[in-house]
């Protein structure tokens, strides 16, 4: 599957942005579509994934704040980000593998380009 993001930007804290991933190729309905995070200096981390059925998992560090969704008629998933902080500065990527939500970034085969979301304080 080939994955394309798109939505990063700056934004001020307390602020929201809505990052969008779109798949092509494979049956999109099949995969668990996930967004992991790479601040500078930092270990890629996991942000939140969804199942094919819409059941979804965050970060602690993210709960409550962000919402993942997804579309399988246009194969497309949305990660809404709302009341932002500096912390959440990273580049996000859209990643997607078969079978259950996993945790760890080396469980995904499949990933996008990243988009670069910048917090400012």
């Amino acid at each position: 599957v080939q994955l394309q993001a798109y939505g990063g930007g700056l934004v001020q804290a307390g602020g929201s942005l809505r990052l969008s991933c779109s798949a092509s190729g494979r049956a999109f309905v099949t995969y668990v579509m996930g967004w992991f995070r790479q601040a500078p200096g930092k270990e890629r981390e996991f942000v939140a994934a969804i199942t094919w059925n819409s059941v979804s998992r965050y970060a602690d560090s993210v709960k409550g704040r962000f919402t993942l969704s997804r579309d399988n008629a246009k194969n497309t998933v949305y990660l809404e980000m709302n009341s932002l902080k500096p912390e959440d500065t990273a580049v996000y990527c859209c990643t997607a593998r078969e079978g259950g939500i996993y945790y760890s970034s080396v469980d995904y085969k499949s990933w996008g380009q990243g988009t670069l979301v910048t917090v400012s304080s």
